[in-house]
C-alpha cells in the first residue's frame, strides 16, 4: 500500500436545475487528474456532491409541489447519472443532507461560537436571492445590483449570527500574494483589491427567514447559511467532527479544491478564514477556472443555449466530449462552446490524429506481417527523434498535472501523436513494404510506431477512460504494458508483437450535417426553456415631457480600455458627432475592450459628469440584462449618423 496520499474536490454542485455540458467541466477534469495521480501510485480520494439546502431550493420545492427534500433526491439523481454517463470515477458522493454531515456542521458552527468567532446580530442591507449573499451598499455595483450576478437586490432585515472575518485579513492577504494557493496567480490581485483592501465585511451564517437547513442547535429559529454548511463538506466528507468516516487525518489538507470562477471569492477568502478560525490546516491549492461559454454568454438553461450532455454523449461518447472539454480550457479563461468547434476539434485530434495513427499502424502491420511482427530489426533516420519525443512526455504531462493545466497536458500528448504521423510519411512504410530486403527496417518503423501508440494512450487513459483500451487490444498491449512505469520507456512491447484490427474509434463527422443536426437539437432547447426568467415591474409611469428629459444619442466607439484599479469597469472614447466625449462603464465582465472598438452604442448623453474610481465619465452606455445575470450593449443600426438623437 502506498503512503503517498492525494485528496482532490469540486464544490459541490446546487442542485437549482438540471446539468448542462457547462456543469460537466469541473469534475470532468477533477476525475482526469485523479486517475493520474492514482495512475502514478498515490492513494486518491476524490470528493464530489451536491449543495442541498437554501432559500432557492425551498421556492423550487413549493413551485412543484414537493417536500424540499423529495426536489434535491431527484436532482442528486440525475447529477449521479450525469457523472455515471461522463465516466466520473468519484471516491466518495456528499449531500449536505446527509446525517453525518448535519451532525458535523452543527458541532462546528458551535466550536465557531465558542471560541468568539460567531456572534448574534441584526443584519440591515441588501440581500441577492440567487446568490444567497448579503451586501453592503459599497459593495453593490454602479447599477446598485449584486457585484456578482447583478440582479436586483432586496432590502432585509433580520436576525443572525455572523463570522468574524477581519481578524484573518492579513494572513488572507499573505496566502494569496505570497504563496501559490490560488492558481492562476494572477486572480490574487483583483481579489485582494476588490475584497480585502477595502475592508473584509462580517459574514451572515444564519437565517431566519426561511427553515431548510441545518438547525442551530442552540438557537433553534436560526438554520446554518450556506457557506458553513457548503464549504466544512471537504472535511466533513473526510469523518471530520462525525463517526461516517475515519478519513481526515489521512487526506486532510486537501491538495486541490477545483472551483468555477464565480465561486473563487467563496473558496480564497470565506473558507481559509473558517479553517484558520478553527486553526486548521489550509488546502494547498485552489484552482481557478472559467466558464464555458456558447457564443459569448454564459451556458444557462433560461437563456436557452444549453445542449444536454446526455446527448452529446449518446452521439459522439463520453470521451470524446471529455476530450474536447479539457482540450480547450485554459486554467484561468473561459472557453467558447460551439457545435462547429467541438465537430473540428473531434475530428482534427481523435479522428485525423490518434485514430488515424492507430488505424494506419495496426492495418500495415496486418498487411505487410500478417498481424505479427517479425523480431528481426533495422534502425533508421527519423527513429531516435520519435523515440526521444516519445519517452520525454510523461514527464512534462507529469508537469502540467501538478499546475492543473490539462490543457497543456493534451497538447503535449497530442504533439507527439501528430509527430509519429509524420514519421509514418517520412520513413514511407508503404514503400518498404514492397521490399522483401527492407522488411527489418518497415518492422522497425511499424514497431517505432506501436510503442508510440501505447505510450501516448497510456497517458490519454486518464482524460479519455473508455476508448483507450481498445486501442490497446488492437496494438496487442498487456495490461502490465499500460502503467505509468512503462509509460516513460521504450521498448516494452515484445519483439513479435500481434496486432488485431479493429473498428474505426473515431470515424470522422460530416461537419455541416452535424451542425445542422445540433442546431435543430440546440433549437429544441430553446423552444422548451425555463420560464423562470420573468421580466422586472415597470416602474412609476411617466409623461412625455419626462422622457424628453433623456438624451439618448448615437455613438461610435474609437478607443476602450480597462481602467486601472476596477475589474467591472472600461474607458470608453466616442465620437458622438458633437466632438467627441469619454464614458466609462461597468462592462468589463462581459467585454473586451476589442470587442467594442468600431461598434455604434447608444448612450445617455446629457447625465452630469461622474468620476469612477478616478476616472470622469461624461454619460451612460445603454445595455439590457440577461436572464442569465450578464449584460448585453445595446448596438443602433450602423447607418445611423454618430449623434443622431433616439425618440
Amino acid at each position: 500500500m502506498t503512503n503517498k496520499t492525494f485528496y482532490i474536490t469540486t464544490p459541490i454542485y446546487y442542485p437549482s436545475g438540471s446539468p448542462h455540458i457547462g456543469t460537466c467541466y469541473t469534475t470532468v477534469a477533477c476525475d482526469s487528474i485523479a486517475r493520474y495521480k492514482r495512475m502514478q501510485g498515490f492513494d486518491v480520494m476524490f470528493l464530489t456532491g451536491t449543495d442541498e439546502h437554501g432559500q432557492k431550493i425551498e421556492e423550487k420545492a413549493k413551485e412543484q409541489g414537493v417536500t424540499p427534500k423529495q426536489y434535491v433526491d431527484e436532482i442528486s439523481k440525475i447529477f449521479k447519472r450525469l457523472w455515471e454517463t461522463m465516466n466520473i470515477s468519484y471516491d466518495r458522493y456528499i449531500r449536505t443532507t446527509d446525517d453525518y454531515h448535519v451532525e458535523a456542521i452543527q458541532k462546528i458552527f458551535k466550536e465557531l461560537y465558542d471560541r468568539g468567532y460567531i456572534y448574534k446580530g441584526e443584519y440591515k442591507g441588501k440581500y441577492c436571492t440567487p446568490c444567497e449573499s448579503f451586501w453592503t451598499e459599497s459593495q453593490l455595483d454602479e447599477n446598485g445590483c449584486c457585484p456578482e450576478c447583478h440582479r436586483e437586490v432586496t432590502q432585509a432585515s433580520e436576525e443572525a449570527y455572523f463570522f468574524k472575518m477581519s481578524p484573518f485579513a492579513d494572513r488572507i492577504e499573505k496566502l494569496l500574494t505570497e504563496t501559490d494557493f490560488l492558481r492562476p496567480k494572477s486572480r490574487a490581485k483583483e481579489i485582494v483589491n476588490n475584497f480585502i483592501k477595502p475592508g473584509l465585511e462580517d459574514l451572515c451564517v444564519s437565517r431566519t427567514s426561511f427553515s431548510w437547513g441545518i438547525p442551530v442547535t442552540f438557537d433553534k429559529k436560526h438554520v446554518v447559511y450556506v457557506w458553513v454548511d457548503a464549504l466544512f463538506n471537504y472535511c466533513t466528507a473526510l469523518g471530520f467532527k462525525n463517526d461516517r468516516y475515519n478519513d481526515y487525518d489521512k487526506f486532510w489538507p486537501a491538495d486541490v479544491h477545483m472551483v468555477a470562477k464565480d465561486i473563487m471569492r467563496f473558496h480564497a477568502i470565506i473558507w481559509p478564514a473558517m479553517l484558520m478560525a478553527l486553526d486548521m490546516p489550509l488546502p494547498k491549492h485552489l484552482a481557478v477556472h472559467g466558464w464555458i461559454t456558447f457564443n459569448g454568454q454564459k451556458m444557462s438553461k433560461s437563456m436557452g443555449n444549453v445542449i444536454d450532455p446526455f446527448i452529446l454523449s449518446e452521439r459522439y461518447g463520453a470521451d470524446a466530449i471529455r476530450y474536447h472539454i479539457l482540450r480547450e480550457m485554459a486554467l484561468g479563461a473561459d472557453s467558447s462552446f460551439s457545435n462547429e468547434i467541438m465537430i473540428n476539434r473531434i475530428n482534427s485530434d481523435l479522428a485525423n490524429g490518434l485514430g488515424n495513427l492507430v488505424s494506419r499502424t495496426v492495418a500495415m502491420a496486418d498487411k505487410y506481417f500478417g498481424a505479427t511482427l517479425p523480431k528481426e530489426r533495422e534502425a533508421g533516420e527519423f527513429d531516435d527523434e520519435l523515440i526521444a519525443e516519445a519517452t520525454a512526455l510523461r514527464d512534462k504531462v507529469d508537469e502540467f498535472i501538478d499546475n492543473t493545466q490539462l490543457n497543456n497536458a493534451l497538447s503535449e500528448i497530442f504533439k507527439v501523436i501528430s509527430r509519429a504521423n509524420k514519421y509514418i510519411d517520412e520513413t514511407t512504410p508503404w514503400i518498404l513494404g514492397k521490399d522483401e530486403s527492407k522488411k527489418a527496417r518497415l518492422a522497425t518503423v511499424l514497431y517505432n510506431l506501436l510503442e508510440t501508440i501505447r505510450i501516448t494512450t497510456s497517458l490519454l487513459s486518464c482524460f479519455m477512460p473508455s476508448e483507450m483500451p481498445k486501442i490497446w487490444e488492437q496494438i496487442g498491449a498487456s495490461a502490465d504494458d499500460v502503467n505509468y512505469e512503462s509509460a516513460g520507456k521504450f521498448n516494452v512491447l515484445p519483439l513479435d508483437v500481434t496486432v488485431h484490427r479493429g473498428e474505426i474509434l473515431f470515424p470522422r463527422i460530416d461537419v455541416e450535417k452535424e451542425i445542422e443536426a445540433l442546431n435543430a437539437i440546440l433549437g429544441d432547447n430553446k423552444d422548451n426553456k425555463d420560464d423562470s426568467f420573468k421580466p422586472e415591474e415597470l416602474r412609476e409611469e411617466i409623461n412625455i415631457d419626462d422622457f424628453a428629459k433623456a438624451d439618448l444619442r448615437v455613438a461610435l466607439v474609437t478607443k476602450c480600455e480597462r481602467v486601472k484599479k476596477s475589474k467591472k469597469l472600461l474607458c470608453l472614447q466616442l465620437d458622438d458627432g458633437m466632438g467627441g466625449r469619454q464614458v466609462v462603464s461597468g462592462i468589463a465582465e462581459w467585454y473586451t475592450p476589442e470587442e467594442l472598438v468600431g461598434k455604434k452604442v447608444m448612450i445617455v448623453a446629457n447625465l452630469k459628469p461622474i468620476k469612477l474610481c478616478g476616472v470622469e465619465s461624461n454619460g451612460m452606455i445603454c445595455a439590457a440584462d440577461m436572464p442569465d445575470g450578464t449584460c448585453k450593449v445595446i448596438h443602433p443600426d450602423e447607418s445611423l449618423p454618430n449623434g443622431s438623437r433616439v425618440r
